[in-house]
């Protein structure tokens, strides 16, 4: 696998949390704009607001299964120069920060999931190249950047985290190119159900797993304070059960 900008598949920040978004300061341009100003509307949540590129998806999202009883909240997707959404994130538990323990003291409990639509060697859309296939490594190594994108080491200054995060997220890729190798292990979750088999590994910031679904996508998920031992997966019937 070629470590190149299309390979890597969402290698944007795209996985974070939606900042929340500012009162609306343009006036009323609306059916009643001749009418008296109106009060700005209330920022509108992150799930609100991007729902409507999860509902673009020709793919089935995936999250935590119905035993998991937490709080659920949408992240945002990345859609492609053609406008085909790519992949997309779901969390679950405690919406990480990357200061996160550091900053409060307290541990945080979450597991967000990504799916990842299986696509073939396909043409870019400017049709000068062609992109490569989406496969477990793709999720895999989606899942090993999104948990570094919320890590922050102890006793780290500010000012080196990006030089850190860079050596690191080059790390994560070349673990993800390598999923035979000795850092990864097998592990089995179900997934809508069936028993399926998830390469995973651990570190000091949390976990990360990759494995394919029998519904044409590719899963990958990471979290911290939580074990991905007791996790299940399964396609999600409402987007509404995420706020």
């Amino acid at each position: 696998m070629e470590t190149t900008s299309s390979s890597r598949v969402g290698a944007q920040t795209a996985e974070a949390p939606a900042p929340a978004a500012a009162p609306a300061q343009e006036p009323d341009t609306g059916p009643h704009s001749d009418t008296q100003p109106q009060e700005p509307p209330a920022p509108v949540p992150a799930a609100r607001r991007t729902a409507e590129g999860f509902l673009a998806a020709d793919f089935p999202w995936y999250g935590l299964d119905g035993a998991f009883t937490g709080p659920r909240w949408l992240m945002q997707v990345a859609v492609a120069a053609d406008g085909t959404v790519e992949h997309g994130s779901t969390g679950h538990g405690d919406e990480p920060s990357a200061r996160g323990e550091i900053a409060t003291g307290e541990k945080e409990r979450f597991a967000v999931v990504i799916t990842v639509a299986s696509n073939p060697l396909r043409r870019s859309g400017d049709g000068t190249g062609v992109l490569e296939a989406t496969s477990v490594a793709s999720a895999a190594w989606l899942a090993g950047s999104g948990l570094l994108a919320y890590s922050w080491p102890g006793q780290m200054d500010h000012s080196l985290r990006d030089d850190w995060l860079d050596q690191q997220t080059e790390a994560a890729w070349e673990l993800a190119d390598d999923l035979a190798g000795e850092d990864w292990s097998t592990l089995s979750l179900p997934v809508d159900g069936e028993p399926t088999p998830f390469h995973y590994r651990e570190s000091e910031f949390g976990w990360v797993l990759a494995g394919s679904t029998g519904s044409g996508v590719h899963l990958g998920a990471y979290g911290r304070g939580m074990s991905a031992y007791g996790l299940g997966f399964s396609a999600i019937a409402d987007l509404g059960s995420y706020q």
